[in-house]
């Protein structure tokens, strides 16, 4: 059973950091392309962050480009999100989620939120003074 746990979400000053982690089970991790979305209140979800499987190509939205660093560590099947410099826009659920089988951000896939099958919980982050 494929299983995304997301964690290191909390209230932070704008200017603030955090890191956030999925952890990742019952799949074959290191083969997939995985994504970081997120969804603020009232709006529709987002695709804030996109890796390929081996973790050496990436890609961003620009509403966090040069803020947020998507990385991953395939030897704990685990995906990060380094989130800086937050902004009270920022403030959402975010999730991470598994690319469609078949589906590799080599091949030009996983730009669209209807690419990825498999979601975690979430984790919240509100950026407030």
């Amino acid at each position: 059973e494929v299983q995304l746990v997301e964690s290191g979400g909390g209230l932070v000053q704008p200017g603030g950091s955090l890191r956030l982690s999925c952890a990742a089970s019952g799949f074959t991790f290191s083969s997939y392309t995985m994504s970081w979305v997120r969804q603020a209140p009232g709006k529709g979800l987002e695709l804030v962050s996109v890796i390929n499987s081996g973790g050496g190509s990436t890609s961003y939205a620009d509403s966090v480009k040069g803020r947020f660093t998507i990385s991953r560590d395939n030897a704990k099947n685990t995906l990060y999100l380094q989130v800086n410099s937050l902004k009270p826009e920022d403030t959402a659920v975010y999730y991470c989620a598994k690319i469609v089988e078949g589906f590799d951000y080599g091949l030009g896939h996983g730009s669209n939120i209807y690419e990825y099958d498999y979601w975690g919980q979430g984790t919240q982050v509100t950026v407030s003074s």
